[in-house]
């Protein structure tokens, strides 16, 4: 036998007897380990509180899960859940006894041992301190608290401060209490240039004109910061802003992947849809119930048809080996996505079994999936609008387009019935090819040897009034339609659990219900009525979900608020408020702004303006030795971090300095000009990719044409958002391909000519003037004592020591005036 079977064999033999006839044993009953474990004092309490859920259970998920955890249960010991670890077990043994490290015999086992048996048998041990903190965890009662996330938020008052002057809302005695608990002060106040920046940038991702910041600068009264504020969240580029930040959560894209990467048709609409939804400040709750059951509203609406094109958004394989597995693929993206977006709980870690670290029974993964499994898969190869294009066609030019449709429809079937009559009267073989794609030619050819002339001059006038309709109908503006829910069942399927997730092996049935963290009832799916066409679960979800007494939904929507004002949320995880998530850094903060979020209408604009008039978020971004040996990563928030332009707004930002940014908005989607060498990733080069004007190409980067497999390099570069599933943070790298594609891409070559362009032609062609004009376009504020002098002395250079033209040279320098990182990053 080989020796990595006999090691096997030998660890499987240890696994099985840990709380078997050995446990007896080791409790003292003959002595041994156990015996001398027994005898260990009791932990004083003075030692600090140690905290189970970021301590100890991330350690037994590690270490003991795999063998006394949701799917294996050696020994009759269970340790992902409280009452199975804390009960009596088969050899009459208790592996956790609350107080008593001495009678738990969890403890002997990971401690070290010299009989071979310390636990677990097969990969890393515990480390010493592990274990001293599993012993202390015990000896001070083993509380199994429940996690944060899974409890009601607090209503809690602002805590007092020292420095109340410091104090402007009550967003700032949060920050400032955490700060003076570390015996830290928060950075000094921004100046007023790089306030203006940010404010610009967080809520319309553009920059301040030279005009606007000198205004802002130049205006002493009190509220003019307040002012700046309200009039850019009435500017229609917020709702252009904010709407990228939500189409990466639900992974938008204009396309389907896979191979061929085909067009998801009118998903342009579901992107206008979410901009105007935040220029119009929509409520929170309603947002979700249109996306999640605009279909099942009462009031159905052209808007909320739109919203339910966020189930479309996925990918969709349009040859699978497999169509059942892919069916269920799809409906797992659904669940994720969901799950991920409006909860922020990884259901989709239970389609398999149950879920390793948070209380999710594989069976909540398909009750959850239960409410879903009304709608259709997006369509197979040969149809993909059946299921997924409502048509929301005005009620006028519908009524139109359905009189023409009746006319000739009844003419269709006037003309078939004469056709019909000549088909009989011809030979078998040619009534055999009006079966096949020959049946137009055979007509053309023949018909009139079988008809009477009095039947053929009817059929002749009959071509005549269908030509004239299909005239009128061409003339009429195209019907609209929308990538949407289409045509959802009104009896869902019946949803079973799969065994190991796979479609193929069924369990046992389930009904549509909430996660058991909440309660675990079961959903109450009222019967439809009349002429409803749907079964109206979605709805009961999206009413459960949208509701203000949900205790995950408004932390998770607070919390990304935060996230894009300050770089990071609260809760650095967010789309994963469970265990292996990160903690929130501020859990009074974030349950303090969730209660203000529901009490105010859920409204994002309000939220927007309580956050920055906030005294955290007007702090500079000047740094501190000091404070930074206590806090390096700026958990506290004792200054602001300075943060990289998204992908999007360095390209916007490119535009609106050299004057070509194009404002329109909404519509389809524009195709940006692409090299030839990019265009050979695909297999098949160039297909699917338009031509756009270069009017077009000028408009902004929401509008971009999102293909899957052909990313826009320059957004790529710059850590545009991954479109295959949902993306809640876009992690900021610094790589070679940015210096390259901004020093020598051809876009951004040709905007810093045109940024020339825009300088001689505001009447900056003497070099002084044309140099701090262009530092004051990018960068918004005056240029510094002698950076002027420099960039004459760089134009000149330029022209005598390389020889290039005096445009060439103003060129070159624009270009360097766009690479600086002055201007991709803030503050």
């Amino acid at each position: 036998m080989p020796d990595s079977s006999r090691s096997r064999i030998r660890s499987l033999l240890q696994q099985s007897l840990f709380l078997g006839a050995i446990i007896s044993c080791t409790l003292g009953l003959t002595g041994g380990v156990g015996a001398e474990t027994k005898n260990l004092p009791t932990e004083p309490q003075s030692k600090p509180p140690v905290d189970f859920t970021q301590d100890i259970q991330p350690l037994l998920a590690k270490h003991c899960y795999s063998c006394h955890g949701p799917d294996v249960q050696e020994g009759g010991l269970r340790l992902d859940q409280s009452e199975q670890a804390f009960k009596q077990l088969e050899s009459e043994a208790t592996a956790i006894v609350p107080r008593h490290p001495e009678q738990s015999e969890l403890l002997a086992r990971i401690s070290p041992r010299d009989d071979g048996m310390q636990m677990p048998p097969e990969g890393e041990q515990l480390k010493p301190a592990q274990v001293e903190l599993i012993k202390n965890w015990i000896a001070q009662g083993a509380e199994w608290k429940k996690h944060w996330a899974f409890e009601p938020p607090r209503k809690l008052a602002p805590p007092a401060t020292k420095n109340q002057s410091w104090v402007r809302n009550p967003i700032d005695a949060f920050i400032l209490s955490k700060l003076e608990q570390k015996g830290l002060s928060p950075a000094p106040p921004a100046d007023r240039v790089a306030l203006i920046r940010r404010a610009y940038f967080d809520l319309t991702g553009l920059p301040p004109t030279p005009e606007e910041v000198d205004q802002f600068v130049n205006d002493s009264a009190p509220d003019a910061y307040e002012k700046l504020i309200d009039r850019l969240l009435a500017s229609p580029h917020y709702g252009e802003r904010w709407a990228r930040h939500w189409l990466d959560l639900v992974r938008y894209a204009d396309t389907n992947s896979y191979e061929r990467d085909g067009d998801k048709p009118n998903a342009w609409r579901f992107r206008d849809y979410v901009i105007r939804s935040f220029n119009e400040d929509k409520p929170y709750n309603q947002f979700i119930k249109e996306q999640l059951a605009g279909d099942e509203l009462d009031q159905v609406t052209n808007d909320s048809i739109i919203a339910t094109g966020y189930y479309r958004l996925g990918l969709w394989d349009d040859e699978p080996a497999d169509p059942l597995l892919s069916y269920y693929n799809e409906l797992d993206d659904i669940v994720t996505t969901t799950s991920q977006v409006f909860l922020g709980l990884t259901l989709n870690c239970a389609r398999c079994h149950e879920h390793k670290i948070d209380p999710i029974p594989h069976e909540d993964y398909y009750r959850f999936m239960a409410f879903f499994h009304g709608l259709n898969s997006y369509g197979i190869r040969s149809d993909q609008l059946s299921y997924n294009q409502t048509d929301i066609t005005g009620s006028k030019l519908a009524a139109r387009y359905a009189e023409l449709d009746q006319k000739q429809g009844t003419l269709k079937k006037e003309m078939q019935s004469l056709e019909e009559t000549g088909i009989k009267k011809m030979s078998g073989v040619d009534q055999r090819r009006s079966e096949t794609r020959e049946r137009k030619k055979l007509l053309k050819e023949k018909l009139a040897q079988y008809l009477e002339p009095g039947q053929m001059q009817d059929y002749q006038k009959m071509q005549s009034k269908m030509k004239e309709l299909n005239a009128e109908r061409k003339k009429l503006p195209p019907r609209k339609m929308a990538l949407s829910v289409r045509r959802s069942l009104k009896e869902p399927r019946e949803t079973f659990v799969l065994l190991r997730g796979n479609p193929h092996v069924k369990g046992e049935k389930v009904e549509p219900g909430f996660p058991e963290i909440f309660g675990g009832s079961q959903a109450e799916i009222p019967k439809p009525e009349g002429e409803q066409k749907t079964s109206g679960r979605r709805r009961v979800l999206a009413e459960w979900i949208a509701n203000p007494d949900n205790l995950l939904a408004s932390r998770v929507i607070v919390n990304r608020i935060w996230q894009h004002h300050f770089g990071r949320g609260i809760v650095q995880s967010p789309n994963n408020f469970g265990q292996l998530g990160v903690p929130p850094t501020h859990p009074e903060l974030l349950d303090w702004l969730a209660l203000k979020f529901n009490d105010e209408g859920q409204h994002f604009k309000a939220l927007h303006k309580l956050i920055m008039l906030s005294n955290a978020y007007q702090m500079s971004s000047q740094f501190s030795e000091e404070v930074a040996a206590v806090d390096p990563a700026n958990d506290l928030f004792w200054r602001f971090n300075m943060r990289r332009l998204s992908a999007e707004e360095v390209r916007d930002s490119i535009l609106a300095v050299n004057g070509r940014l194009n404002s329109k908005m909404y519509g389809p989607g524009f195709y940006p000009q692409i090299s030839k060498e990019v265009m050979q990733g695909q297999s098949r080069p160039g297909a699917g990719w338009g031509d756009s004007s270069e009017e077009e190409r000028a408009r902004r980067s929401i509008y971009i044409f999102v293909k899957r497999s052909l990313l826009t390099p320059l957004l790529f570069n710059f850590d545009f958002a991954d479109t295959d599933s949902s993306c809640a943070v876009r992690f900021v790298t610094t790589q070679p391909a940015q210096a390259l594609g901004m020093i020598n891409g051809a876009f951004v070559n040709r905007q810093a000519e045109y940024l020339t362009d825009r300088l001689l032609k505001e009447g900056a062609a003497e070099y002084p003037a044309f140099v701090a004009r262009a530092i004051r376009l990018a960068y918004g504020r005056q240029p510094e004592p002698g950076e002027v002098d420099q960039g004459v002395k760089l134009i000149k250079s330029l022209m005598q020591k390389h020889q290039l033209s005096e445009r060439q040279a103003r060129d070159y320098f624009s270009l360097t005036i766009l690479n600086r990182n002055e201007f991709v990053y803030l503050d």
